[in-house]
């Protein structure tokens, strides 16, 4: 019988405890190789395995630091990776987490280009905030690329394809070679004095990294950054990455793609300015018929404000007939007063008195005739008047005798 003395571990401890024991063994080591079986997954990390004449091992590269690459491994492809050594507990395998990959041979140029890329980086040339917007409508484009690359065919031809109505400026200049980001730094500036596109495209085709070193230039870089131009990169193909695309207002995955992003499609352009025509059309006509019914409304507002014609000539007839009635009442009361008035002067008419028999004597002064009042005023010297209801008479009193 076996006696077991020693502790007992699960599988899972025990491969813990390995990759424990392996990782406090191994700091991060350099290792080149062949890659093969190479998965990148939706999730975006990398699985694939280094090999080469005596063996091969698991490697695994998440998607925070593949995204520094600057191209898509494949399988075939001889590279170097500096990486951690662990276990992958739940299978058991040994396996090297990635933490950089360049191709083999690259050395030193992807070293230089890691460097810069961390220094301008550092110096903030790559932030969001200070990259310009590229203009939906330019009034016309730059392209800053050599007239015999292979790129140049590809965007005019594109630009023809999705914008004839703009116009197209070349600033030509070397792409490759040591002589090259000079001359695109000056295709830059003479783009800038003329002040007469609105947007760039900085391109050119394919190539290793050597082909495309140019556009890791560092003054290249910092002319970019400052331009007043907005600039749109379209270096190599879509797994090359170069500073330039890092400086970049935008960066496009190829010189066509480039030339895609700058110019807006012009059938897409009248498609849209038709939706927009119409659109205002219908909004138009919505107002139209918005303020049409508020008119009807007012309109019927005012028809209940204002009085109806044949209601105005009855209210008029009324006020007519009123007022005739009230003038006819005003005038019979003014005949009945002066009847009244009348009355009252005849009865105050001295004639009526006369007529009753009594009689005025009147003194026969030259100044005025007065009545006499008293017997005192008469006397036998004077001429008096008398009247009577039928006329009057001159006399002169014989003699007056006085009655007590």
């Amino acid at each position: 019988m076996l006696e077991i003395s020693r502790e007992i571990l699960s599988v899972g401890d025990l491969n813990r405890a390995i990759a424990a024991s392996l990782e406090e063994r191994f700091d991060a080591v350099l290792v080149s190789g062949e890659i093969s079986n190479f998965k990148a997954y939706d999730s975006g990390h990398w699985y694939f395995s280094l090999k080469d004449e005596e063996g091969q091992i698991r490697c695994v590269m998440f998607r925070g630091r593949n995204s520094q690459v600057g191209f898509m491994p494949q399988s075939g492809d001889l590279v170097e990776v500096s990486a951690n050594l662990g276990m992958y507990v739940p299978r058991g395998d040994i396996q090297l987490t990635i933490q950089t990959l360049r191709r083999a041979g690259m050395g030193g140029l992807y070293e230089a280009f890691l460097k810069l890329k961390a220094k301008l980086a550092k110096e903030g040339l790559f932030d969001l905030d200070r990259k310009r917007d590229i203009p939906t409508h330019p009034r016309s484009i730059g392209i800053i690329t050599s007239l015999q690359a292979a790129a140049l065919k590809d965007v005019l031809s594109t630009l023809a394809r999705r914008a004839p109505h703009i116009p197209i400026v070349i600033y030509p200049t070397l792409v490759q070679g040591p002589d090259a980001p000079a001359g695109i730094i000056s295709a830059l500036k003479a783009a800038e004095k003329e002040n007469a596109v609105d947007v760039i495209l900085l391109v050119r085709g394919g190539g290793s990294i050597e082909d495309l070193w140019a556009f890791n230039d560092e003054k290249l870089a910092y002319a970019i950054s400052q331009s007043p131009i907005s600039i749109v990169s379209g270096v190599g193909h879509e797994t090359d990455v170069t500073i330039a695309d890092f400086v970049a207002d935008l960066r496009a995955p190829t010189p066509t793609g480039a030339a895609e992003l700058a110019a807006p499609r012009r059938d897409q352009m009248l498609q849209e300015l038709d939706a927009i025509k119409q659109a205002l059309f219908q909004r138009v006509s919505q107002r139209v018929e918005r303020e049409a019914q508020t008119l009807d409304q007012l309109a019927l507002r005012l028809s209940h404000a204002l009085p109806n014609p044949d209601r105005m000539r009855e209210q008029i007839t009324s006020w007519q007939q009123r007022l005739t009635q009230a003038w006819l009442v005003r005038v019979e009361s003014w005949k009945r007063n002066q009847s009244h008035y009348q009355s009252q002067l005849e009865m105050l008419n001295p004639q009526r008195t006369l007529e009753r028999g009594y009689a005025v004597i009147l003194t026969e002064d030259k100044a005025s005739m007065q009545a006499i009042r008293s017997p005192k005023e008469l006397n036998s010297e004077g001429v008096f008047q008398i009247r009577l209801a039928e006329g009057q008479a001159q006399v002169q009193f014989a003699e007056v005798v006085r009655e007590p």
